[in-house]
Parts: C-alpha cells; sequence; structure tokens
C-alpha cells in the first residue's frame, strides 16, 4: 500500500471586508505572498456569504461596514465560524478602548500604520498558535493552519505524532474551534483499556449482556453524542474491533452488546497514533481499509527536537503554571542553555516534567539551576525521594 501524504501544501486563506478600496489595498499590500489566498468584500453581507463558502483562518474587518455593524457581524462569525480570527480595522482616532473591550477575542490593526508595521502584526496574527498551545516555530505552522481549516468541517482526522508531543492538544483545539465547541470532547485510550472491555467502553452494552453486566452502558461514543470522540493511540485497536469501528465510521450508526437496536448517533470522530499505520497494515495489525477511513486528513506533529524556538517558551509557560506563588523563579542562561542542548525523547511532556521537578528542588529559590533539572546531561537521579550525584 501506499502512504498518504502527512501535510498537505496549501495556502494561507485571508479575507479583507472593507467599504473603502484604499483600505482593501493597504491590508493587500502588507498580505503579498505566493502562499496566501485573499478575497475582498466590501460590505458584512458579502464577507458573510464568502464565509459560508469557503474555509478562511483570518477575517480583517473594517468598523464601518455599510450593511452591518461591527458587534453585529461578529456575534455572527463567533456563532456560526468560530475557527475564523476576527482583526479589526480601524483608524487611530476610530472607536473608544471601552468598546474595543466590548466585543471580546478582536485584534486591532490600525489600517493607516507603515507597512512593515501592518506586515508583522498580519504574520504574527497568521502564525498565532492554537488555544491552548504554546510555541510559534516554523514547523508548526502547518499544524496550526489544518485544525484551524479542520474545524469548520466534520472531517475525520488522523493525529500523527511521537509519544508526548501534544496530539490530543491539537483535537481539543479542533473540536474547540468548531461548531461542536458546547458539546462533549470524549476521550478513550484504545491502550490503556483491556481487549475483553474495549468493545463494551466504546459501543456500550445492555443489562446482562455478559457476566457483571448489571446494568446498561450507553458507551462513550454515544456519550460523544453532538461532539467530538477523541480515540488515542489508535493503532492499538484489536484487530477483532476494527470493522465494528469501521462500520460506525462509514454508517454513524452502533449497536450495544446485547441489542439488535440500531443507534444513530452524530459525533465527529480525531484519532491519534505515535505508530506509522502503514506499516502495521503491512503487518496485518491494522485494517487497511479503517486505516484510509481514518486518514481522511493526517496532520503530523514534529517532535520537540525539531522545534528548538518552542523550548524555551514552553519551559516560561510550565514555570508559571507549576509555580506554588507569584512571580515564578526565573530561568538561568546555563539552565536555558541546557534545556536548548537536550534531545527530548519524551518530547513536551518530559519537558513539562522536568520544570515541575526543577521547581520543587529549588523550593524558595528565585532562579531554576543546571543542578535542578533531573536530565541525564546533569549527571544526577532521584532516588528515594533524594537528589543523588
Amino acid at each position: 500500500m501506499t502512504s498518504l501524504p502527512l501535510m498537505p501544501n496549501y495556502a494561507d486563506h485571508v479575507l479583507v471586508a472593507s467599504p473603502s478600496s484604499a483600505v482593501r489595498q493597504r491590508v493587500l499590500d502588507s498580505l503579498r505572498s505566493p502562499v496566501r489566498r485573499v478575497e475582498q468584500a466590501s460590505g458584512g453581507a458579502e464577507a458573510l456569504d464568502h464565509l459560508e463558502h469557503g474555509l478562511w483562518q483570518v477575517l480583517f474587518l473594517d468598523r464601518s461596514l455599510p450593511d452591518l455593524n461591527a458587534e453585529e457581524l461578529s456575534q455572527i462569525i463567533r456563532q456560526r465560524f468560530p475557527a475564523v480570527e476576527i482583526v479589526l480595522l480601524e483608524s487611530e482616532t476610530a472607536g473608544s478602548e471601552e468598546e474595543r473591550m466590548a466585543m471580546p477575542g478582536w485584534k486591532a490593526l490600525i489600517d493607516e500604520s507603515p507597512l512593515p508595521a501592518r506586515a508583522a502584526a498580519v504574520n504574527s496574527i497568521l502564525q498565532a498558535p492554537l488555544p491552548g498551545m504554546i510555541g510559534g516555530s516554523w514547523n508548526m505552522q502547518p499544524v496550526y493552519r489544518s485544525a484551524r481549516l479542520l474545524a469548520r468541517r466534520d472531517t475525520t482526522v488522523l493525529v500523527i505524532g511521537p509519544t508526548g508531543s501534544g496530539k490530543e492538544l491539537v483535537a481539543r483545539a479542533i473540536h474547540n474551534l468548531s461548531p461542536r465547541a458546547s458539546r462533549p470532547f470524549v476521550v478513550i485510550n484504545c491502550a490503556a483499556i483491556p481487549e475483553a472491555l474495549l468493545e463494551s467502553e466504546l459501543f456500550g452494552h445492555t443489562r446482562g449482556a455478559f457476566t457483571g453486566a448489571m446494568q446498561s452502558y450507553g458507551g462513550r461514543i454515544q456519550s460523544a453524542q453532538g461532539g467530538t470522540l477523541f480515540l488515542d493511540e489508535i493503532g492499538d485497536m484489536p484487530l477483532s474491533l476494527q470493522p465494528k469501528l469501521l462500520r460506525f465510521l462509514e454508517q454513524k450508526e452502533l449497536q450495544r452488546i446485547g441489542s439488535c437496536e440500531v443507534v444513530h448517533v452524530d459525533v465527529r470522530v480525531i484519532a491519534a497514533t505515535n505508530a506509522r499505520l502503514p506499516a502495521l497494515v503491512k503487518q496485518g495489525r491494522f485494517r487497511e481499509d479503517l486505516y484510509y477511513r481514518l486518514c481522511a486528513f493526517p496532520i503530523e506533529i514534529p517532535p520537540l527536537r525539531e522545534r528548538p524556538e518552542d523550548i524555551l517558551q514552553l519551559a516560561r509557560h510550565f514555570m508559571d503554571k507549576f509555580s506554588l506563588r507569584p512571580p515564578a523563579p526565573e530561568l538561568s542562561p546555563e539552565g536555558a542553555k541546557l534545556l536548548t542542548s537536550h534531545s527530548w525523547g519524551g518530547n513536551v511532556r518530559e519537558l513539562q516534567n522536568v520544570i515541575e521537578r526543577a521547581l520543587i528542588l529549588a523550593e524558595d529559590e528565585m532562579l531554576i539551576l543546571p543542578e535542578h533539572m533531573l536530565m541525564p546531561a546533569t549527571g544526577a537521579k532521584l532516588e528515594a525521594g533524594h537528589l543523588q550525584p
């Protein structure tokens, strides 16, 4: 079998809405790039039509549209297109700070500012991480763009990446940016549940269906009704269950163990794996038809060692998160050097553990030093709760 390409090539999708051709042109000048698709709209209704018929990442919106005011259009877009980032275009004197603060989620861009400043602001917006994620390295950009484009659709997504790289965070971001955001996000780890229990956990069972089934259980799939089901470590799905999972994906229906009743469900599926599924297919451990059904749109997360620009930013985030009191300690230059030179086989999860342990060992000190970090490079280890040289 042939492997599918892991990351598709596509352009940034940007929409500019303003009644002023001069304003639209100033924004277009900031967006000149061979990889960006840019469209224009002169009013709110035209902008909504573009949003309805395309997958847009960013809307640059003039406050002074002729047919809809900014607050009305903002509310419509937030409800119908939550993945679209809105950037308010205005002059330096237009609108008070109070008016801007009344519209949460907006960014402001002064359209009379010099072109380099506008271009930098545009690039910052387009390269922003997903909600809940940290890091803006160049090789995470395809991940962020793919997730935003997929949020509007119910396409099945396969997130591929090494253990600890943040696959569940990507899945949650897609869900939170989608129209399903108010509905459940249900996680099931296919590797963590024994094979004998996994079918019941996924599809549910009726009372008395097997020994110990004292009451009926709807299952994880049904509990995700209207929302998203995240199948983590899908490569560990038992071969015996894969036909039933395939039927659910194709028909959006299931049968609980012990029941002949067919239950129809409205659930979006995102799967994740740290394995190369084509190799498992060749080994006879994974169904080829299920692989192609899951891999409608693949997203691959690079390992942390391939995104060194993000290491210190992630470390700072974890220091703020796990510090018992503000302000969090600072990272010493030697500590920063140690972090950026480490190979991070455990990826972001390993970095999180290192920072959390460092904060514990630093106690009341306000500077994190290399000796606080329990990594192979330090030559130290933790035994029975004590730091050993």
